[in-house]
């Protein structure tokens, strides 16, 4: 469940424009922010966002996912006490945008959500990251793009995860998704910034697109089933899930070379670097809003 949360939030965040930049700090006509039902032992989640005219439904986030939609940032770029990031807490909002606004608004909107019903504080910072860059490889790309497809219906936005033990599937809306199951990963009308937000969820370092490819593409990376199961545990990890000793002794075997394999099997390649990237750093936030 932590695993398709983590993955919705980066996908989230690249499809609806969060944390572009406003003249001024816009608000929400109105919002409301409700603790997530609970999902039940074993079962799937559902994380999604939705957008129909001016109305907006965002569920089952915790509120470091919240705070990273809302900037525009992946979660390891937020440095915030360890509670604000539990899956203990997590929150629906819901929200009206006001007459006139652009969807570019709505990060800073959630911006203000947060500082008026959390009393979220923040600051920048830089930090310096180890990265696997991923590069079009000296034979060329070999992916080609996906077919044309149909949009959704103009004026909405639909992303939308839903998953459990037996994978994950991730939609994107107008086409693209992304599956992570059945000791494969396949990808549909996939952007390489999409892919890469992905790939940094299953990876020991953030994955950053260096490939200069602006297209969308289709492809599947067949792995094998040690890969397969040491990618789940670092997704799990990454999302902040206590697992036994013996799940992350999974990891001293993994080597990555299916998916190493399979991205040369594309042109691609992954290089080992370091880059200075920007955090926000959280001063201050409350554990829970004030009525809405």
């Amino acid at each position: 469940m932590t695993i398709t949360r983590g993955l919705i939030l980066v996908m989230i965040a690249t499809s609806a424009g969060f944390g572009q930049a406003a003249p001024a700090r816009p608000e929400f006509e109105v919002a409301s922010i409700r603790p997530s039902a609970q999902a039940s032992e074993g079962g799937s989640v559902q994380v999604g966002l939705h957008i129909d005219g001016a109305m907006i439904r965002i569920n089952y986030l915790n509120l470091k996912d919240y705070i990273a939609m809302a900037y525009n940032l992946k979660l390891y770029q937020v440095t915030a006490p360890d509670w604000v990031g539990s899956d203990a807490e997590r929150f629906d909002i819901s929200a009206k945008l006001p007459e006139g606004a652009k969807r570019d608004d709505v990060g800073k909107m959630l911006q203000a959500l947060l500082e008026d019903r959390f009393h979220l504080k923040v600051h920048l910072d830089t930090k310096e990251f180890p990265v696997y860059a991923l590069m079009v490889a000296k034979s060329g790309s070999k992916l080609k793009d996906s077919a044309p497809d149909q949009l959704d219906t103009p004026g909405t936005i639909n992303v939308g995860a839903s998953g459990g033990r037996g994978g994950v599937s991730v939609n994107l809306g107008n086409g693209a998704s992304f599956g992570f199951a059945n000791n494969q990963l396949e990808a549909k009308k996939l952007t390489m910034t999409s892919f890469t937000d992905t790939l940094s969820r299953f990876m020991d370092r953030p994955v950053v697109d260096m490939t200069d490819l602006s297209g969308h593409y289709d492809f599947v990376l067949k792995l094998t089933d040690e890969d397969y199961h040491a990618m789940l545990i670092r997704s799990a990890l990454a999302a902040g899930v206590n697992l036994p000793p013996e799940a992350l002794r999974v990891l001293d075997n993994a080597s990555d070379g299916s998916l190493i394999s399979g991205l040369e099997g594309l042109g691609l390649k992954l290089e080992r670097r370091k880059e200075p990237l920007p955090v926000l750093v959280v001063d201050h936030m409350e554990k829970a809003p004030t009525s809405n």
